[in-house]
């Protein structure tokens, strides 16, 4: 076996390099953050050779004719001062690595000045040996970064094309630029201008010069305080029809720090639930700041990681406060008033039936049924039992709304709506589960209607044990299914909803969404089954609607909390523009 010996100094920090600098884009992180701890206003990053040349220029306060020599070696720092301070850090570098790390993996020549001094300071360096000398330029430092693993052959074949590089950098500045909208930023590549801010911005103005003016329309304000833990959440975030096509527009900082956090991320992902298309991805900019000593950014050398004291107070904050904002949204966009929620649990009856109809009705906790027809008479429904006699029934419906302007049926499916300056096409299925899926959860205790005879259901083994093991989460939405053997099944209860519904068929899609619940997450289990329901008790694409069933339809629709997409994440509804329109027809409107 070989002896121990001390590695060499360039060794080292190779080695290091390997966790500190990845990619092109890792040496701009590193160095961009460095002006921005300097206090510049003003940064400017040119790229060429393949991403392989990097110049970051700033205004900020330079560094000092003394301590520049010493900035180049490992673990030296002018932001951390002792052990305390660790655990307090306010700025974005503080491990003294990023400097010796790409001396050592590429050729550098830094450029710097501060205020006291009337000259600057020239560092060349390769191979982790520095020179100095004096030389004239202006306050601030500019960093040159030439043939980045020039002695790393290895870990040049590992880079990606010049064109996906350059897009890591790309989104790498933008972030930097939405988290400090106070700074410009102007980003090169081989001489064209990719990005170009302008200084002193607020975070709304940032974001349009990103992306563009138009995105103010799409996107909520999102402002939460607690006075109590000092927490503070704010910036943007869009609302639920206009999304993404992947996660690369979701911003997330803590303190401005860019962070990959699993937290926030999930914070989100939970504020839009059942609001988002499947594979659909919102727009968001959010900012947590938070007393430094309640975080950990030490965590890996490149510091986008970050652990909380409280990782469930952090979720909730964050959940609540953009769930408030969208709601907000959806309320602000939505034409007609919110209906008022009651209290008390209301038995769900399909108002668009004007058939035979099977009605729970319940009295001192006993529930029965009796076949009856319905006939309208503005908000009241005159009952024909099977006896004959007859008894007004008051339900609570949508129909005090504005009257909805039915144009018509499309292919059995769509329903036409005419609003004032658009054509909105409704796929009734999805907007009746919406419906009665906000209904359900809304209501504290299931509806049910008892099963007298009910037919014996047969099942593969392990489904039989998946719905006795889902049992606690069926009974809360109004389900009650036994096991009789080990492949057969039998409902006694059914939700009040799916009163006309094949068993076998809400049987069949209920063990289809439960084997995709994993067992440990119930909430996921209780949802699967919401779901199942809404979906089932709806109605169906094709059926043929009356004039009087859409407008039930749409007006509930109204009432709903989120009338942009069905539980599944489907789009409700489409808007035609009277514009689009009329410009087809060359009309001027």
């Amino acid at each position: 076996m070989n002896r121990i010996k001390q590695l060499p100094t360039n060794l080292v920090n190779q080695i290091a390099a390997g966790e500190v600098i990845e990619r092109p884009a890792s040496v701009v992180k590193e160095l961009v953050e460095n002006s921005i701890d300097a206090g510049a206003k003003r940064i400017e990053i040119s790229i060429s050779n393949a991403c392989r040349n990097i110049r970051i220029a700033d205004n900020g306060s330079g560094i000092h004719p003394d301590d520049i020599q010493l900035a180049f070696t490992k673990h030296a720092t002018s932001k951390l001062k002792d052990e305390e301070s660790l655990f307090n850090i306010q700025t974005l570098g503080f491990r003294g690595e990023a400097l010796a790390s790409i001396i050592s993996i590429a050729k550098v020549t830094c450029t710097t000045r501060t205020k006291d001094f009337e000259y600057g300071t020239k560092v060349e360096s390769e191979n982790s040996i520095v020179k100095t000398s004096k030389t004239g330029c202006a306050i601030g430092t500019i960093m040159e970064v030439n043939e980045l693993f020039f002695n790393q052959p290895a870990r040049l074949k590992f880079l990606k094309s010049e064109k996906t590089e350059f897009s890591y950098i790309q989104e790498l500045v933008q972030s930097l630029a939405i988290a400090n909208p106070s700074i410009a930023f102007i980003l090169k590549n081989s001489g064209s201008m990719v990005i170009n801010t302008t200084q002193n911005a607020d975070l709304l103005t940032r974001i349009t010069q990103i992306y563009s003016h138009n995105i103010i329309n799409e996107i909520k304000e999102v402002n939460k305080s607690d006075d109590i833990t000092g927490i503070h959440l704010y910036g943007y975030v869009s609302t639920p029809d206009f999304t993404r096509s992947s996660k690369k527009s979701i911003y997330t900082f803590v303190n401005s720090r860019i962070v990959k956090c699993p937290v926030l991320a999930k914070a989100i992902d939970a504020a839009y639930k059942n609001m988002l298309p499947i594979g659909r991805y919102p727009f968001a900019v959010l900012n947590l700041e938070i007393n430094p000593e309640e975080i950990d950014v030490n965590v890996h050398p490149q510091k986008r990681e970050i652990r909380y004291k409280n990782t469930n107070q952090i979720f909730n904050f964050v959940q609540s406060a953009v769930g408030y904002a969208l709601t907000s949204a959806i309320q602000a966009q939505t034409p007609f008033p919110q209906k008022e929620e009651k209290s008390e649990p209301l038995p769900f009856i399909r108002t668009f039936s004007q058939n035979e109809e099977n009605v729970i009705q319940k009295d001192n906790n006993k529930v029965f049924s009796f076949p009856l027809k319905l006939e309208k008479k503005d908000t009241s429904y005159i009952v024909n039992d099977s006896n004959q006699t007859k008894m007004n029934i008051n339900f609570e419906t949508p129909s005090k709304l504005k009257r909805v302007n039915i144009v018509g049926q499309f292919h059995n499916t769509y329903i036409l709506v005419e609003n004032d300056d658009n054509l909105e096409i409704i796929d009734q299925h999805i907007a009746e589960e919406r419906y009665i899926y906000e209904k359900l959860r809304n209501q504290k205790e299931a509806a049910s209607q008892l099963l007298i005879i009910s037919d014996v259901i047969d099942v593969e083994p392990s489904d039989a044990d998946l719905l006795v093991n889902a049992k606690p989460q069926l009974e809360k939405f109004g389900y009650k299914i036994e096991k009789i053997s080990d492949t057969q099944i039998i409902f006694k209860k059914i939700p009040q909803v799916l009163s006309q519904v094949k068993l076998q068929d809400v049987l069949s899609e209920l063990l289809d969404n439960l084997r995709n619940a994993p067992d440990n997450e119930l909430d996921t289990r209780e949802e699967k089954i919401l779901i199942t329901t809404a979906c089932k008790a709806s109605v169906k694409a094709g059926d043929k609607l009356t004039l009087w069933q859409m407008e039930e339809i749409v007006k509930n629709l109204r009432t709903t909390k989120n009338p942009y997409t069905c539980p599944h994440g489907r789009p409700i509804s489409h808007f035609i523009p009277l514009k689009e329109v009329a410009a087809f027809f060359d009309r001027n409107i």
